[in-house]
């Protein structure tokens, strides 16, 4: 007789927990209604890098790969000519 699949055993495993943590998760917090927030006009920043501090990081990454990249191209070029 064949036996069940390791799918099916990991399947019912997994809606066991479902229903462990469903049972869990029926407790709830009463809902209490707050009051708008006035809202105050958006000041734009000073500067681009006060909305994205990231962005020269990333640029800096960007040249950098794309240097190496055509450095290697190069490389290749004249080695295989």
């Amino acid at each position: 007789m064949p036996r069940k699949s390791r799918r099916s055993k990991a399947l019912q495993i997994k809606r066991k927990k479902d229903r462990q943590l469903s049972a869990a998760v029926d407790v709830r917090l009463p809902i209490v209604p707050q009051a708008p927030k006035p809202v105050s006009p958006h000041k734009a920043p000073a500067s681009g890098e006060a909305r994205y501090p990231y962005v020269t990081a990333e640029l800096r990454r960007i040249g950098i790969l794309a240097g190496i990249m055509l450095v290697i191209l190069v490389v290749l070029a004249l080695v295989l000519a």
